[in-house]
């Protein structure tokens, strides 16, 4: 059986996050959002969805949120098996 080099941890894939925010943004925003899907499922809120790489590119959209003004309604992590 193989082992990763010594200090080498396997690669996890990307967890996918689920964040909604008050507000209404366009899909064009997608490429902002480090190409994650925007959309929205309900009126007055939008949907950012896809795969994060990391703890820090999560903070990192975060902060995108945060620098426009938009309202955090929730982060959720998604069950890959859904």
């Amino acid at each position: 059986m193989s082992r990763p080099p010594s200090g080498t941890a396997p690669a996890e894939p990307p967890a996918r996050y689920e964040i909604r925010v008050k507000g209404v943004l366009e899909s064009r925003w997608s490429a902002w959002f480090e190409g994650l899907q925007v959309s929205s499922d309900e009126p007055d809120v939008t949907v950012i969805a896809g795969p994060v790489t990391d703890q820090a590119a999560l903070h990192g959209l975060l902060a995108k949120v945060r620098d426009l003004a938009l309202p955090l309604i929730s982060v959720r992590r998604i069950d890959p098996d859904r």
